[in-house]
């Protein structure tokens, strides 16, 4: 995977056999290993030893295990994080904790990374000591006020380390795209601190939310996962026609997406 993402704009998973075990009990099987997955990772984050790298192979193992209970993934646009010259925000839609699971492994070879994150992340047992390790920027999502100014400290002092910053401006995680749900706080943070924008739209509702925890909820194998980065863009004046590019690239890809994989299953 690591040669893959050095060379190629995109990445598609293989035809592959499945076990029986994961064709019949998808959500049991991946959150075996994904406790595994993580306890290892918390394990070294506590020992100071969860770098970047140890983030980008956590990341890979996720990816691995979804794989192997017959879920695909679609990942495009590689190149333009490949390409880009410095650090900068990538705003995307949110549809589920996979998101931040799987996006370091397609990002970290090429840039130093970390999220805006809301505040209970932090708090998770065993998987808060890997988030902390990570030092993203952390809000509440109860205090619009405070998490811009959150945001645009905290981001800033990122920025300028060299680290791109993930965030989903999104008022509520949902499966479904609300352009008007989406805030302006990407561009912002980017503007103030004179680095681009990269576009990201995601369909990654083969996780769907839990009823105890909301970020833990049942696998579906058969909802492919998709992943697209658009060209970064310097934002100009207040930003507008650089957040438009953004919701128009989740848009047009969210309904192409759906099209196409409409087709498949029919």
């Amino acid at each position: 995977m690591n040669q893959l993402l050095e060379t190629s704009s995109e990445y598609r998973t293989r035809p592959r056999p499945v076990s029986v075990f994961g064709r019949r009990m998808p959500s049991l099987v991946f959150y075996r290993k994904l406790v595994g997955i993580v306890c290892r990772a918390s394990r070294k984050a506590r020992q100071g030893l969860y770098d970047d790298v140890q983030w980008f192979l956590s990341s890979l193992e996720v990816l691995r295990a979804l794989e192997s209970i017959g879920a695909d993934f679609e990942i495009t646009g590689i190149e333009h994080v490949e390409q880009l010259e410095s650090p900068c925000v990538f705003i995307g839609n949110h549809m589920s904790l996979l998101e931040t699971l799987i996006l370091p492994i397609i990002i970290c070879p090429f840039r130093r990374l970390t999220f805006v994150i809301k505040e209970s992340l932090l708090a998770y047992p065993v998987f808060k000591h890997i988030m902390r390790s990570r030092k993203p920027v952390a809000v509440t999502r109860t205090n619009a006020r405070q998490d811009l100014k959150t945001v645009m400290e905290e981001g800033m002092d990122r920025l300028h380390k060299g680290i791109s910053i993930v965030v989903f401006p999104q008022t509520t995680r949902s499966h479904t795209f609300d352009p008007e749900q989406l805030n302006t706080i990407g561009v912002k943070l980017a503007r103030k601190a004179g680095v681009p924008v990269l576009p990201l739209a995601l369909k990654t509702d083969l996780l769907q939310n839990g009823k105890l925890l909301k970020d833990f909820g049942r696998i579906i194998p058969s909802k492919k996962v998709h992943i697209s980065f658009a060209e970064p863009l310097q934002v100009q004046g207040r930003g507008t026609e650089e957040h438009e590019a953004v919701i128009r690239h989740i848009t047009d890809k969210l309904r192409m997406w759906h099209h196409a994989d409409s087709k498949e299953q029919s």
